[in-house]
């Protein structure tokens, strides 16, 4: 019999999207300066030139590469490199989880290219050492919904000819990014420091740029995806001149994520607070026979979104739809008791759970969560005829 835990967690917030606010965070804390304002105005460029500079040093970005925050979040960060770059030259398209299918849709159906496709199995790699980097190449760093991700860069050669566009979203600021062997990285801000929806954050390096500077796509491009104009680079972009109207409110909450990442020690901090998050996890993995790891190599187990599959040979035995049932039930309770939010697995994974474990959760919480899994497990088995 499981006892039910007499300690939750402090913040039971364990969603891979929007993530956990950092710790000790309060709306108090945010900049008042720009609301009302213009985004124009000059304070208001001031606010997001500050963003894009305390983004590229906390993420160690070279100085070569342009940063610029982007209309729609992720999604529109990585669509903008896509339908702006891609053509020039054969693309290879990889995904193991459900956002790189999604940009195979995208260069697939919407482009029409005649794209390579290497995929995986959830909780698998394609085989990256076949990848032809003679071609653009399109890939997730950490696929989000299945918990994998890529162990290095070493498999990209430093003397490709073509692009890579790498969607970093649940990496940055929490994985180690090689940006030599990347020369289009998106990522947004409500993931790995807690930020707020609705914007993306585009960095492109000098290759990326030149392609944007020498080559027209065959399809039209929508105001909001348009980089160039007369053949050159539109710089203003990157120095917070935005594309469209953006949330000030939202630029200043991630101004203060920023503010708490570099107070807590920087990307090598981030990183550690993220891996330790992970390395609380794995010890209760490892001592719990219900559950295990969806990714089977400890090396390309994400840091961030660790997804999670139910090994009891019970719950297994069961249809799909039935194991969905059996999570929805776990999420139910744990909700209920203000244990956990939102770590039901994605709609389009196989059944199981997922926790963040990025840097703005405490490895407390995640220890304190453990219990309130393993109870909430039995409680549900139960239930089994």
């Amino acid at each position: 019999m499981t006892t039910k835990p007499g300690r939750t967690p402090a913040r039971p917030y364990f969603s891979s999207g929007p993530c956990a606010k950092r710790p000790g965070w309060t709306p108090e804390n945010l900049g008042r300066d720009t609301l009302g304002r213009s985004h124009r105005a000059r304070v208001g460029k001031m606010r997001l030139k500050e963003a894009i500079d305390r983004t590229r040093a906390l993420l160690e970005v070279p100085a070569d590469y342009r940063i610029g925050i982007v209309p729609a979040s992720d999604t529109g960060a990585v669509e903008m490199a896509m339908w702006s770059m891609l053509g020039a030259r054969p693309v290879t398209m990889l995904a193991w989880e459900s956002f790189g299918e999604g940009w195979i849709t995208d260069v697939v159906k919407q482009l029409k290219l005649d794209a390579k496709v290497m995929t995986a199995p959830y909780g698998a790699l394609p085989d990256l050492a076949k990848v032809d980097p003679d071609t653009d190449i399109v890939f997730t760093w950490n696929g989000t919904t299945s918990g994998v991700r890529v162990p290095d860069a070493s498999w990209i050669a430093a003397d490709r000819k073509g692009l890579t566009i790498c969607d970093a979203t649940s990496a940055a600021f929490a994985q180690s990014l090689d940006w030599g062997k990347l020369d289009v990285v998106t990522f947004s801000f409500q993931k790995a420091l807690g930020g707020e929806g609705a914007h993306g954050v585009l960095v492109l390096g000098p290759r990326a740029v030149e392609r944007l500077e020498s080559y027209k796509p065959a399809w039209p491009l929508p105001k909001i995806f348009r980089m160039t104009k007369g053949g050159k680079l539109i710089e203003g972009i990157f120095e917070g001149e935005t594309i469209n109207t953006p949330s000030m409110l939202v630029i200043e909450d991630w101004i203060d994520a920023l503010k708490w990442a570099e107070s807590a020690g920087g990307l090598k901090e981030l990183i550690r607070r993220a891996d330790s998050n992970l390395h609380a996890i794995t010890q209760w993995v490892e001592r719990t026979p219900w559950v295990d790891f969806l990714c089977a190599d400890p090396a390309a187990r994400s840091n961030t979104s660790v997804c999670l599959r139910i090994a009891d040979p019970k719950v297994a035995a069961l249809d799909e739809e039935k194991q969905r049932a059996f999570v929805k039930e776990m999420e139910t309770l744990l909700s209920k008791e203000k244990a956990a939010f939102d770590i039901g697995g994605y709609r389009d994974a196989p059944p199981g759970l997922r926790v963040w474990c990025g840097a703005t959760v405490e490895r407390a919480d995640i220890e304190a969560l453990c219990p309130w899994l393993d109870w909430a497990f039995a409680e549900v088995k139960k239930t089994l005829s």
